[in-house]
């Protein structure tokens, strides 16, 4: 059943706007800020965490196991879809960059430095610099809105993709700094394993030998976070040049983005030979 969940994922992902729909946050944000307020939960931040998180993981858990039985499974199936489409990252990664590519190939860098800052929150002190943090937001943004929970729901089930989607937003939306540590340290330890399986992927479908001499250095080191790790790794496999103007700085936004792109077939390709051979 994840290969076909996965494989409609896709679908509805090209040809449809259905994930956008899906994916309402108001409702779970506003109970979170709600916790977040009650005097008796102040104090007690992994409280706020596991109510607001472990609670629907095991409200979603308990309707799995309910449906399992009941025509073979098949009626999990539209549960399964729908968990790994909201649990996907919000918006469009590729469509995001449009305007600062736009900007970027006519040489117009206060355009450039001022999309970046709007549509991506990015900025930087010079114009090489500000590049290789739109290279680098791109390579985090793939990962943490695709891979990430593709990896979590084949490994675990959609429990697992819903837990790691709920830390990502209380990263990003809570008010607490105990809920926002919390989490963060729980999402570090979920982005662990599947960043460094994505760098490895990187290496199979890029530059095997730089890749490896990152990684030979921090494939085991625990303080690394993911977001560091993936850009070190994504800037070497695709081979980027220290410094790109103009249609070169484009041409390397492409290339990652061709990476990824790679790297996706080379997970799908695995995920359905195991599905055939196990």
């Amino acid at each position: 059943m994840s290969f076909l969940v996965l494989v409609l994922v896709l679908v509805i992902e090209k040809f449809s706007a259905l994930r956008h729909r899906l994916q309402g946050d108001r409702a779970w944000l506003a109970e979170l800020a709600r916790l977040e307020a009650k005097p008796r939960l102040a104090k007690e931040p992994a409280l706020v965490l596991a109510l607001w998180v472990l609670l629907p993981a095991l409200v979603l858990g308990a309707v799995l196991l309910a449906l399992k039985p009941v025509a073979y499974g098949l009626l999990a199936l539209p549960v399964h879809l729908w968990v790994v489409i909201y649990s996907l990252g919000r918006g469009d990664v590729k469509a995001g960059l449009g305007p600062f590519r736009d900007a970027w190939r006519r040489g117009d860098e206060q355009a450039a430095v001022h999309v970046a800052e709007r549509d991506l929150g990015l900025t930087a002190d010079d114009e090489s610099g500000l590049l290789a943090k739109v290279q680098d937001n791109l390579l985090w943004q793939a990962y943490q809105s695709f891979f990430a929970v593709i990896f979590w729901y084949v490994l675990l089930g959609p429990v697992a993709a819903l837990v790691y989607r709920l830390l990502a937003l209380a990263v990003r939306n809570a008010k607490h700094p105990g809920v926002v540590s919390r989490a963060g340290s729980i999402r570090h330890a979920f982005d662990w394993l599947p960043v460094r399986v994505l760098a490895v992927s990187f290496a199979l479908v890029g530059n095997f030998v730089a890749v490896g001499k990152v990684m030979l250095h921090e494939v085991l080191h625990w303080g690394i976070g993911a977001k560091q790790l993936i850009a070190d790794v994504g800037r070497v496999a695709g081979e980027l040049p220290a410094t790109a103007a103009g249609e070169a700085g484009v041409a390397s936004l492409d290339s990652l983005w061709e990476l990824l792109l790679r790297s996706a077939v080379l997970w799908y390709a695995v995920i359905a030979l195991w599905t055939v051979l196990f």
